[in-house]
C-alpha cells in the first residue's frame, strides 16, 4: 500500500506491518494520521524504525490516536513523565534490578499471553511501546491476532465463550506471579470487572476473542478452576503459529498495537542484559461491545 507520504508493508501472514516515511520527531498530517489509522486497522500491529522520540514526544504522538493512559501504580510509572509506563529492568537511574525487586517480579506476568488494562471498566484501545534499550538475548514481544483465534475455534469451545463474560481483576497478575498484592486504595481505584468473551471491534465490527489471562480468574456460569483451565486452553490455542507475529528489537523501534482484538507476550531474556522499553496506552473509546 502506497500514499504520497507513508508506505504500509505487511510483516507477517497473521498481522502486523512496518510503516515507512514517518518521523515522529514531527508534527504529523491530518492525512498522515489518518492513513496510519487505517492501516492499524487493516494489521493491528504496526512498526515503525528509527524514531530515537523522548517520552514527551512519544506522548505528543499517542495523542493524536487518543488520550493516554496514567497507570494506576506508581512502582512502574515514570516519575518524569506520568503518561509513561517502564517496561523496563533499570530503574530511572539507570541501575540494573534484579529479578527478586517487587517492579521486576511484576513485570515477568508479560511472558504470558495479555491484553493491556483489560481490567479496567473501559479498556485501553492501544498501545504504543518504544524499545530504547533492547535486548539481544531474547525479548522478542510477540502478538496474536484474535480475529483468526475466533474465527478458529472448534464450534464445541465457541459455544463455551459465544456471549459469555469473563472476570479480570488485576490483583490476579499478582497472584500468578508472585508480585506484592495491591494496596487498599490500588484495590478501591481498580474493582475486578466482568467483560464479554467475544467482542464486536467498534471501528471494524469483527468479532475477536477477548480474554487476557493474567487477569482472568472467573467465567460465567462455570466454577472457578474450569473457568481457569478453559482460558489457559484458549491462551495455548492463541498461540499457535499460524496466528502470531514475532517481532525482533531493534534500537528505537515503536511498535503499535491494538488492544481491542490482539494479545501480546514478551519471550524470556537474559535479567542482566539491559532491557529499557516506555510504554504510553491509549484510553479506551467505550464499554466493550458484545459480539
Amino acid at each position: 500500500m502506497v500514499s504520497k507520504s507513508i508506505t504500509v508493508k505487511s510483516l507477517d501472514p497473521a498481522l502486523g506491518a512496518e510503516v515507512k516515511g514517518v518521523d515522529f520527531r514531527l508534527p504529523l498530517t491530518p492525512e498522515v494520521v489518518s492513513q496510519i489509522h487505517n492501516a492499524w486497522m487493516e494489521y493491528q500491529v504496526l512498526v515503525f524504525r528509527c524514531q530515537p522520540i523522548s517520552d514527551k514526544q512519544h506522548v505528543a504522538v499517542t495523542r493524536y490516536f487518543g488520550e493516554p493512559e496514567v497507570f494506576h501504580q506508581n512502582i512502574i510509572k515514570s516519575k518524569f513523565v506520568k503518561e509513561i509506563f517502564r517496561v523496563s529492568n533499570t530503574d530511572e537511574n539507570g541501575n540494573l534490578m534484579p529479578p527478586s525487586d517487587p517492579i521486576q517480579q511484576q513485570l515477568s506476568s508479560a511472558k504470558k499471553w495479555h491484553t493491556d488494562s483489560s481490567y479496567r471498566a473501559v479498556p485501553a484501545m492501544g498501545s504504543l511501546l518504544h524499545g530504547i534499550e533492547v535486548s539481544r538475548t531474547g525479548g522478542l514481544t510477540c502478538f496474536t491476532n484474535m480475529y483468526k483465534v475466533y474465527d478458529a475455534l472448534y464450534p464445541k469451545v465457541r459455544d463455551l465463550v459465544d456471549g459469555k463474560k469473563c472476570r479480570h481483576d488485576f490483583e490476579h497478575l499478582s497472584r500468578i506471579s508472585g508480585a506484592r498484592r495491591p494496596s487498599k486504595d490500588e484495590k478501591a481505584s481498580m474493582p475486578a470487572v466482568w467483560q464479554p468473551m467475544v467482542r464486536k471491534h467498534p471501528v471494524t465490527g469483527r468479532k475477536s476473542l477477548y480474554i487476557s489471562p493474567i487477569y482472568n480468574d472467573k467465567i460465567e456460569g462455570m466454577d472457578d478452576e474450569d473457568a481457569v483451565a478453559l482460558i489457559n486452553e484458549l491462551a495455548e490455542f492463541a498461540g499457535q503459529e499460524q496466528f502470531v507475529y514475532r517481532h525482533k528489537w531493534e534500537a528505537d523501534d515503536i511498535v503499535m498495537w491494538d488492544n481491542r482484538c490482539t494479545m501480546h507476550l514478551v519471550t524470556p531474556h537474559d535479567q542482566n542484559e539491559r532491557r529499557v522499553m516506555h510504554r504510553t496506552t491509549i484510553i479506551g473509546d467505550g464499554p466493550v461491545l458484545a459480539a
